[in-house]
């Protein structure tokens, strides 16, 4: 970005970097991972101006004015996170070949696959994951024995998933078997591990867990640990909420 005398805050400039959003920025600064100039800040709010350094993690970084939207198929494995400390296997393994540095919106489990966003456009990542907005994630869920009426009728109402009550959820099953259920389920919260607190809290346990669309963004046909870029129409629909 060419500041050109102009400011910036510094939580914008680092996701404008594609490091994180503004969110996880600001998390960033509180802990201390953020230098200008060579010195550390923790101050929230703070101001970023022309020729100023920025380092993140002992890294350099410089904003981009380029925006790059990106639909991933995460697979089974894979952590959703611009870092790991453990040196595991990151969703921005699978999308190494992009030039731009762009990070996860949102996250998915380590166990499930689907739909995730990748992106370096901090204000969209902001709007996108912000509680106040009602964007509905779908999600197949391959649960053990059989979700009886009754079952689906306290998802679709909400469950207590360990001192908090999840909203109502649009639920509808695929598929029953004897053993087992393919099911449905739409959300538009994102508490940790939700839809599998959900599914525990009445009684069936999720197996398995993947996201098919966020909002009218669909993973299609998309194949598995591959990635596509977003359509502009789609661009303009994600802006558009």
């Amino acid at each position: 970005m060419d500041l050109k005398g102009k400011t910036v805050r510094l939580n914008k400039y680092i996701a404008q970097a594609g490091i994180a959003s503004r969110r996880k920025a600001d998390d960033l600064i509180s802990c201390g991972n953020v230098k200008i100039n060579g010195i550390a800040v923790k101050e929230l709010g703070i101001d970023v101006k022309e020729g100023d350094v920025v380092e993140v993690n002992g890294r350099r970084i410089e904003a981009s004015e380029k925006k790059v939207y990106v639909l991933l198929n995460k697979p089974v494995g894979y952590i959703t996170t611009s870092f790991d400390d453990k040196n595991r296997a990151t969703v921005l393994d699978l999308v190494a070949d992009i030039p731009q540095r762009i990070f996860p919106v949102g996250r998915l489990d380590y166990n499930t696959s689907g739909l995730l966003l990748l992106t370096n456009d901090g204000d969209l990542a902001y709007r996108i994951t912000h509680p106040k907005h009602h964007i509905y994630k779908t999600y197949r869920a391959q649960v053990q024995g059989v979700l009886s009426g009754e079952r689906a009728a306290r998802l679709r109402k909400g469950v207590d998933i360990g001192g908090f009550v999840t909203s109502p959820a649009e639920v509808s099953v695929i598929k029953q078997g004897e053993r087992s259920a393919l099911v449905e389920i739409k959300i538009y919260e994102g508490k940790n591990r939700q839809v599998r607190k959900m599914f525990s809290a009445v009684g069936n346990k999720v197996t398995a867990l993947e996201r098919t669309a966020l909002g009218e963004i669909r993973l299609g046909r998309l194949m598995e640990g591959h990635y596509r870029k977003l359509t502009r129409e789609e661009i303009e629909y994600l802006k558009s909420l």
